[in-house]
């Protein structure tokens, strides 16, 4: 049997702040990124095109501008989403790989400077368990 290397963008992040743009444009952020910008419920997406530099600002849901920041795991753990399809098509910002990058905090904003260096990011999913490789 051959050696498989092991994918560093696989395993878990917990203590890193890492941001994520998915595929169709979803966000996920780790419990670490969401503790910088305090925990917020609902988040603006702001765009800052000269820099390019995704932005989310913590706000509450009465701004119509609001978006929800939604749990994957259960509990406290795993990974916050925000939808951002819309955001990323109207801005055409590319997501024809998921990337996760290290953001970081500028006046209360969480930004992810996409021209910095992120990671290509592969789904669980997308890959066959131990048991259908030997089936």
């Amino acid at each position: 049997m051959g050696f498989e290397v092991f994918q560093k963008s696989s395993a878990p992040v917990s203590k890193v702040p890492t941001v994520t743009v998915q595929r169709r444009g979803i966000m996920s952020m780790n419990r670490a990124s969401h503790r910088l910008i305090g925990e917020p419920e609902f988040v603006e997406l702001l765009w800052d095109a000269e820099r390019q530099v995704i932005g989310l600002r913590p706000t509450d849901s009465s701004n119509p501008n609001a978006y929800p920041v939604r749990s994957q795991g259960s509990g406290d753990k795993g990974p916050l989403l925000v939808a951002g399809t819309m955001f990323t098509r109207y801005y055409d910002i590319n997501t024809d790989e998921s990337r996760r990058w290290v953001p970081e905090v500028e006046d209360g904003v969480l930004c992810v400077h996409m021209t910095r260096d992120s990671q290509s990011v592969t789904s669980n999913r997308s890959r066959r368990t131990p048991a259908a490789a030997s089936g």
